[in-house]
């Protein structure tokens, strides 16, 4: 990964975990539905209404336009993934929910709570944030990284050890081998897991994940996919998941959201998706289905799988 990326990856970490200041939090315990469907009875427990961000353009340039107009609810215990491309708004529209950045216009609400009415603070004590490359501090070791909001929070050594094995234990990352390692001694799917597991640390409510998955090899990427979908289900987290790849979205999420140029065009299930008139829409359906066509004409069905 070039050192651009590398550095503003940290910088947002610092962002949100110098934001978290000292306090508890403690886990609300409910049970995720098993239909998307079920879930929508109840009021949203995240809530985007008609929000737009727009960026300068730089010199006297028009102001880039990055989300226009979007309304989208979450609801409590769902997995919804943004799907788009580069420039389709999608990461900017996740960095709104935790202020980040701030809206230009439309609310945000959180279990009915405007987010601009409430401290950024206590905000992101409620919200957890997984970076596409983990985000971790380099001169930290995997115990350090994983304990330092628990530190923050005010908990004593011993209840951030026993977090810290907690958690290495929930991402599958063997104790011993790994609590003491500093991030550049891991894998790219390990370093990931421990991202997975600072972002769970504080016990949040509310996950955000920013292309979690999207620098893995193809491997660890299935592997680790499936291991987040068990978390998310065991913990009952809310999670948006943005991702540029709609196999991956269809695979992993209830629902689907697709941006384009900062607008809105569709959101819903695969199923319900396949039904819309809106031609990227449709291609990017398609992709998926080409690729599942030329696989099975690749792959003899009696071969080594």
């Amino acid at each position: 990964m070039c050192c651009g990326v590398w550095i503003t990856a940290i910088a947002a970490t610092i962002q949100l975990i110098a934001a978290i200041g000292k306090g508890r939090v403690g886990l609300v315990g409910w049970t995720r539905c098993d239909s998307p469907n079920g879930m929508t009875a109840a009021p949203p427990l995240i809530a985007f209404a008609h929000v737009g961000k727009s960026f300068d353009g730089g010199r006297g340039a028009t102001p880039v336009v990055a989300v226009n107009d979007v309304s989208l609810d979450v609801a409590a215990g769902e997995l919804l993934a943004i799907v788009g491309g580069s420039g389709s708004g999608k990461t900017t529209l996740l960095r709104l929910a935790n202020r980040l950045i701030e809206a230009d216009s439309g609310s945000i609400t959180i279990d009915g709570e405007d987010v601009r009415k409430i401290d950024p603070i206590p905000l992101r004590r409620r919200i957890g944030y997984v970076f596409q490359s983990g985000g971790l501090f380099p001169h930290m070791s995997v115990a350090d990284n994983i304990g330092i909001t628990p530190r923050l929070l005010g908990l004593s050594a011993a209840e951030i050890a026993s977090r810290v094995d907690e958690l290495l234990d929930l991402v599958r990352l063997d104790r011993t081998q790994h609590r003491d390692r500093l991030p550049h001694e891991l894998s790219g799917g390990q370093r990931q897991r421990v991202g997975v597991a600072r972002a769970l640390a504080a016990r949040p409510r509310i996950v955000l994940m920013d292309e979690p998955f999207g620098a893995l090899d193809p491997l660890t990427r299935d592997a680790l996919g499936d291991d987040f979908r068990d978390l998310h289900r065991k913990l009952g987290l809310t999670t948006i998941m943005i991702t540029h790849d709609m196999t991956e979205a269809i695979l992993l999420a209830d629902r689907i959201a697709v941006m384009r140029g900062g607008k809105l065009l569709a959101q819903g299930t695969p199923a319900e998706l396949s039904s819309s008139d809106d031609p990227y829409v449709g291609e990017l359906l398609r992709t998926p289905r080409r690729q599942a066509e030329r696989l099975n004409v690749l792959l003899p069905r009696d071969g080594a799988a």
